[in-house]
């Protein structure tokens, strides 16, 4: 999932994968209208500035699925395997995803929206069906001057721990804030879950 500024994003994520993997994969890119609205599970208060959080994700994650994934199996006339990915709300949407279907094997959630005002209580209240989870963090993200933003350093670790005992979780650290190289905390995660959680993956 990218925001639609971002074309040239999943070519420099794809070619870095390749490098990391050595393999030949298929990505498919999907961008999104209105950041805000369409990858987030619930209507939330904006945490600063005026623009708020809408309700979209289920609708998204639905269009998604009939629009992509579905009818991308009936074109191979086989079934694939999927690993979603997003950075920041995306992230968070590709863990969200991961509750509301089991098509998705894994899910790499890159500097994910974890601070989401409840959030945390929902992961741990409602069953999660991917096998295999990648989270990470820039070392820097939980120093944000914002208190709610600052949470996400917390809640990742919380998140990571229960995670931990239903499912196969990696939590990374990085070098730096929430916009350094999200291309490449992208490309290590789906790396990780292709060759080193389960080389069987694909």
């Amino acid at each position: 999932m990218i925001d639609k500024r971002e074309v040239s994003a999943p070519e420099r994520e794809l070619h870095l994968i390749k490098e990391y993997t050595g393999r030949d994969l298929g990505m498919i890119a999907v961008s999104v209208d209105d950041w805000n609205k369409d990858l987030s599970p619930w209507s939330a208060p904006p945490i600063y500035g005026k623009e708020g959080f809408g309700s979209g994700a289920d609708e998204t994650l639905s269009w998604v699925l009939n629009n992509v994934i579905f009818k991308q199996d009936s074109e191979k006339n086989d079934i694939r395997r999927y690993i979603l990915g997003g950075y920041s709300l995306a992230g968070l949407f590709a863990i969200y995803s991961a509750y509301r279907t089991n098509v998705f094997e894994g899910i790499v959630a890159a500097s994910p929206s974890v601070w989401f005002p409840g959030f945390l209580e929902y992961a741990k209240e409602n069953e999660i069906f991917a096998d295999y989870i990648y989270l990470s963090l820039g070392d820097k993200e939980e120093r944000a001057k914002n208190k709610i933003l600052a949470s996400v350093g917390n809640n990742i670790r919380e998140l990571a721990a229960y995670y931990n005992t239903v499912t196969d979780v990696t939590l990374e650290w990085n070098e730096g804030n929430h916009f350094t190289e999200p291309d490449v905390r992208m490309a290590k995660g789906f790396a990780k879950l292709i060759t080193e959680i389960s080389p069987t993956l694909f």
